[in-house]
């Protein structure tokens, strides 16, 4: 027997009310839309448009499963298998961190302090989706690119990403913890967003993220909350040319620390920005053209 006709409107109202219990009502818009989008396979002025048009029995079944994950505290972007960002479309899954609004700032800001460099190599440390490589290779004149990540996974989806995109990029596999690294002055600029969450936040984070998301990407320890940037700084410091740009995305706690820790390492040009929500969110700091060896290498 066939199901009565379902208007867009009501089914998406309904479905935004379905998961009100997790998300707040401008996220759960939001999350409904990207639903709908993919049932009615249209853009976002047309799912508008189709506002006072029937489901049909399939398309209500499929959305009636896509509402069953969501209330079961399952990403949208995995049950989707995709997500935008910075214009562009990934493929995510899990394990792979989802690309957040925060990054794409990040990425804008990059973009922008370098629009006018020409072939600028560059390194993405724990590239994740791939998601700033990709971008950056889109919006910046002829870059080189390099990515690098320790998880298998993840290079699997940002070597994918790379292609439908029409970007190439060299996929590294490395640890940056591990001190193994590449250590040639070759890079002009260095970015990355690493994990940074402490695993005491844990409790206040949403299952959405704590049940699905990968925690390799998203927690340190308590004890030393900013190993990445260290080590990622130590590293700029041997891999980076005179001149070279470290930008990090960071959390919102720490912004101080971080503009200390850029000073105490010899870095100038220190910028701590703030995300469209006035938090300290991204960093930025300057190799000097000549190379001064800190005084403080290790920084506990």
């Amino acid at each position: 027997m066939n199901e009565s006709p379902v208007k867009v409107r009501n089914a998406f109202n309904l479905a935004c009310s379905g998961i009100s219990h997790i998300y707040s009502r401008e996220e759960a818009s939001s999350i409904v839309e990207l639903a709908f989008r993919r049932i009615l396979n249209c853009s976002r002025i047309e799912l508008y448009q189709k506002f006072d048009t029937n489901l049909s029995n399939s398309q209500q079944t499929r959305l009636n499963e896509i509402i069953t994950e969501l209330r079961n505290y399952r990403p949208i972007q995995y049950i989707l298998g995709e997500t935008e960002f910075y214009g562009l479309l990934f493929k995510v899954g899990p394990g792979i961190l989802i690309p957040r609004s925060e990054t794409e700032e990040l990425v804008d800001w990059i973009v922008k302090d370098n629009n006018q460099n020409n072939s600028l190599r560059i390194l993405d440390i724990g590239t994740g989706s791939g998601c700033i490589a990709v971008a950056l290779a889109k919006n910046l004149p002829v870059p080189i690119i390099e990515a690098m990540d320790i998880s298998e996974s993840a290079l699997k989806y940002a070597s994918q990403n790379a292609a439908s995109n029409n970007c190439l990029i060299t996929i590294l596999k490395q640890d940056i913890l591990s001190g193994q690294n590449k250590t040639d002055p070759c890079y002009d600029l260095i970015v990355s967003n690493p994990p940074y969450i402490p695993e005491s936040d844990k409790i206040s984070i949403l299952p959405n993220v704590l049940e699905y998301e990968p925690h390799l990407a998203l927690f340190v320890p308590d004890s030393d909350p900013l190993l990445f940037y260290i080590k990622i700084m130590d590293f700029a410091l041997l891999a980076g040319k005179p001149g070279c740009k470290l930008y990090f995305e960071i959390h919102e706690k720490y912004g101080k620390e971080i503009q200390e820790l850029f000073e105490k390492k010899g870095f100038e040009d220190i910028l701590i920005r703030h995300d469209i929500h006035g938090k300290d969110r991204m960093a930025r700091g300057r190799i000097p053209l000549i190379k001064v060896p800190p005084q403080e290498k290790t920084i506990k």
